[in-house]
């Protein structure tokens, strides 16, 4: 369960969260030599908002369409026994998978257990060439060697802080918060629709 206390400070405002994703699907499209072959997978459900996102980016750059997907990992979660009423979503690849050059989109990488869980997904799904990782925000405190290949900003936060992504898709206002983190609590995703 997570609960916070209060907002400590605003790190992105909306503005800069766009100039990050134009940043990103620019670095994207750089490091995979165009959008040939080249798929995002958005983890539900802010990862999802921010393939989208980078997928209309990249259509105004390059001029094609990507193959674009959401993944719902909370079956493959290290903590689904142990969360006895997950929030599940639809996982909808409308691609095939084997042999696609599929960059990974979250939100906000923090311990790596999401995209653990999210590579497992994946290649339940099928066998991709390569898979790469592209999130908004870097907070630190990796429990797991995961590294994302592509950042739009990097924050240092403590374990008693919980980093944030609201959109105006799913909350109704863009920004990244950093927020206290009440006692006994754990930092986590912002429920959809609340602040």
């Amino acid at each position: 369960m997570t609960e916070q206390r209060g907002v400590k400070s605003i790190v992105m405002d909306g503005q800069e969260i766009e100039r990050c994703l134009t940043r990103i699907a620019h670095q994207i499209l750089e490091t995979n030599h165009g959008a040939e072959n080249l798929a995002l997978v958005g983890i539900v459900t802010r990862g999802d908002v921010l393939a989208h996102r980078l997928a209309q980016k990249i259509r105004e750059i390059e001029g094609v369409e990507v193959g674009l997907g959401s993944l719902d990992i909370s079956f493959y979660r290290d903590d689904f026994l142990t969360n006895m009423s997950p929030e599940i979503h639809a996982t909808d690849i409308p691609f095939d998978m084997d042999g696609k050059n599929i960059v990974l989109v979250d939100d906000v990488l923090y311990t790596g257990r999401t995209i653990r869980a999210a590579l497992d997904a994946v290649m339940d799904l099928g066998r991709p060439a390569r898979v790469e990782l592209a999130v908004l925000v870097d907070r630190g405190h990796r429990e797991l060697p995961i590294r994302a290949d592509f950042v739009g900003k990097n924050v240092p936060s403590s374990r008693d802080e919980s980093v944030r992504l609201f959109l105006q898709e799913t909350d109704g206002h863009s920004d990244v918060e950093i927020l206290e983190i009440a006692p006994g609590r754990r930092a986590g995703s912002a429920p959809l629709g609340k602040e």
